[in-house]
């Protein structure tokens, strides 16, 4: 089942990419979060540009906070740093980089190339086991013993 998104973003993740599909039946959330989960560059199901919007404010909250102890015109640029977050919001909103139709996933194939070499490797070891289990067994194991004389008077 194809999923066809209303609009993509690099906002992905949580409500930034709204489905077309609207019933609301149990395999259609099941599948919609399989391929939100799937997407490059989310952390959580939630995609970098959730992160910079996120930034963006913490950082024009903070300017805020820090200018509103000042008096003057410093005092009057919250509302100029409000605006500007604002705008810039908006922009990164409804002008996402990504096209509205997402690209097909490849399918990795994995090709062993060494494998000959590793084969040729497998059988070099097992001879040089098999011939050190037989020198073991030779030296080792069936030890020769010799009987001793018997002293005689």
């Amino acid at each position: 089942m194809q999923i066809v998104h209303h609009r993509a973003s690099p906002f992905a993740g949580v409500g930034s990419r709204i489905c077309k599909r609207q019933s609301l039946c149990y395999k259609h959330l099941q599948s919609c979060q399989v391929a939100h989960s799937r997407m490059a560059g989310t952390v959580l199901g939630v995609g970098t540009g959730v992160f910079i919007l996120a930034l963006l404010w913490v950082l024009a909250l903070w300017l805020c906070l820090f200018l509103s102890r000042t008096s003057g015109f410093a005092r009057v640029s919250i509302i100029l740093i409000f605006i500007l977050a604002l705008i810039v919001t908006l922009i990164l909103l409804f002008f996402p980089r990504d096209t509205e139709t997402p690209a097909p996933v490849k399918e990795i194939q994995i090709v062993d190339t060494f494998f000959i070499g590793r084969y040729f490797l497998v059988s070099v070891l097992s001879v040089i086991f098999l011939g050190s289990l037989f020198l073991l067994l030779i030296y080792h194991i069936m030890d020769p013993i010799s009987a001793k004389p018997l002293h005689t008077k």
